[in-house]
């Protein structure tokens, strides 16, 4: 008789599945909580104490590390001195693992959870009985997955359970032991201060299927932190329209970082992974038309950004003009309705109270991941050094310090020409620095409001064209890193022209 041992966490599904292995030929070994479970159901169980002859210890910390059950589950059936070692000390073949694992996870995210608790939530048992059965595959039949078990019984009774089957069972559980380890170094890591360790271990569930990636000839999946923050798209609810693509998740992702800049009512507005507009307001109906105003060409089909309840003003407006998707904190009911008209419009909310303080970003490359701090960095006034004659106004400085946390999520070379309430033209990804302020510049020149503008670049400018090509389109101030060996020639390039150049004295390049 076949032999299957069962010690599942998660008891879901258990009972039919020990029924289905019984009617497949199988006697079943269990222990503590499962066992309990199947004997209720009157299902013929034996404890494991009984092919153990040791009695759980320790809480409960020993009762599956044992050479009976290990033994059972590593020895190579087709190997006689395994088999006859197994003989010589009446240990019987295990021939079905099904474990899941305690709720380590679980109990992390229980609000003050002490580190006490979750140590107990570490499976070693159960890790253990899973890796050895699953290392003897071509032996040993595992499943870690509740889902899974109609597909089990299915095979066993179609006889289909071959070595790839077999194979791409014992797959699943060193990626979902690999997981739960992974996880478990990221918790006890956390208040370590080891932010860039010797090994990383970062672990993602795949949220979902995408149809594609950038390009319909690519495939593509969405992969989210095993506990994604709650400020992320990971975490965003979506509440209306299509599902979202690869290119809707990073172009969502990037207004999300842009909109966390902003404490007052603010509108971010992003196509391709820039801001094409952003503005501020009183509320966020002001907010939105700032920052509709701030490009309405560029805005068709783009990514929006609230950092507050959309109102029905404001839904009304949106409304209007074709967007791929809305975020904001919530939605008022009329304003819901009216966005929701649009089938194919997605319509999600993020919790903003939950905006990171400092996070790490990861990017892969090709053999391996760059990680580094997010630039959650935001210079004030009081970092800005004047190196001109000239002083900025008031109205001038706040228009500086607005365009240069724009400039931060503007992909290099970044130029923003702004006011202190919107942004009104902006330069970005160009392989030389004019070239994105000419862009910027011929935008902003539009906006009714340009005689308020202001320049902010993301770096030092290399040389003076920048400083003289601004100042003869009508640039009163400026705010650049400052840096370079050229820097007396912009600064000289702005006393003869006679506007503001400010120094911030820190860069933000966005690659």
């Amino acid at each position: 008789m076949k032999t299957a041992l069962l010690s599942v966490s998660d008891k879901s599904g258990i009972v039919d599945f020990a029924n289905g292995l019984i009617q497949q030929g199988f006697r079943i070994i269990s222990t503590g909580g499962t066992k309990k479970v199947l004997e209720t159901a009157n299902i013929a169980v034996s404890s494991v104490e009984s092919i153990t002859h040791f009695p759980e210890m320790l809480d409960g910390r020993v009762k599956t590390l044992h050479p009976a059950i290990h033994g059972g589950l590593l020895a190579k059936r087709d190997n006689p001195e395994h088999m006859q070692t197994l003989k010589d000390h009446t240990i019987d073949p295990i021939d079905l693992v099904a474990v899941n694992l305690y709720p380590f996870k679980e109990t992390i995210l229980k609000p003050a959870v002490t580190q006490e608790q979750a140590v107990e939530q570490i499976d070693i048992g159960g890790p253990s009985m899973l890796r050895s059965a699953a290392k003897n595959f071509a032996a040993v039949l595992t499943v870690v997955d509740p889902a899974d078990y109609q597909t089990v019984l299915n095979a066993l009774e179609s006889n289909t359970d071959d070595g790839r089957f077999r194979q791409r069972m014992a797959y699943k559980v060193f990626q979902h032991t690999g997981a739960y380890d992974a996880l478990i170094a990221q918790y006890l890591g956390q208040t370590l201060d080891n932010e860039f360790p010797d090994e990383l271990t970062l672990t993602f569930n795949k949220l979902q299927a995408l149809r594609y990636g950038e390009n319909s000839h690519q495939k593509a999946a969405f992969y989210a932190d095993s506990i994604p923050p709650q400020f992320s798209i990971a975490a965003a609810k979506q509440l209306h329209g299509k599902e979202l693509s690869y290119n809707n998740i990073k172009d969502a992702d990037a207004g999300l970082k842009m909109s966390a800049e902003f404490d007052q009512s603010a509108v971010v507005a992003v196509k391709h992974m820039n801001p094409c507009g952003i503005g501020l307001g009183e509320n966020i109906e002001q907010a939105w038309d700032r920052a509709f105003s701030a490009d309405s060409t560029s805005i068709f089909g783009g990514i929006i950004v609230l950092n507050r309840p959309v109102d029905l003003a404001t839904a009304e407006k949106m409304h209007k003009l074709f967007l791929e998707i809305i975020i904001a904190p919530s939605f008022e009911p009329q304003a819901y309705d009216v966005l929701a008209k649009k089938k194919n419009l997605r319509i999600l909310t993020v919790d903003f109270n939950a905006k990171p303080k400092q996070a790490l970003e990861t990017v892969s490359v090709m053999g391996g991941v760059l990680r580094q701090e997010q630039d959650l960095t935001i210079e004030t006034q009081a970092d800005f050094q004047v190196v001109s004659k000239r002083q900025p106004t008031k109205q001038e400085m706040k228009a500086l310090v607005f365009g240069q946390i724009v400039a931060k999520h503007v992909k290099s070379n970044a130029i923003v020409v702004a006011t202190d309430k919107q942004t009104l033209g902006i330069g970005a990804g160009q392989m030389n620095r004019i070239g994105s302020v000419e862009i910027a510049i011929k935008q902003a020149q539009l906006a009714p409001t340009y005689s308020e503008a202001v320049l902010a670049s993301d770096a030092f400018f290399p040389m003076d064209d920048c400083v003289e090509y601004a100042a003869k389109h009508a640039i009163k101030a400026i705010v650049e890193p400052g840096g370079s060996i050229k820097d007396q020639a912009s600064i000289d390039k702005a006393n003869a022209l006679g506007i503001s150049l400010v120094f911030s004295g820190r860069r933000h390049f966005r690659h």
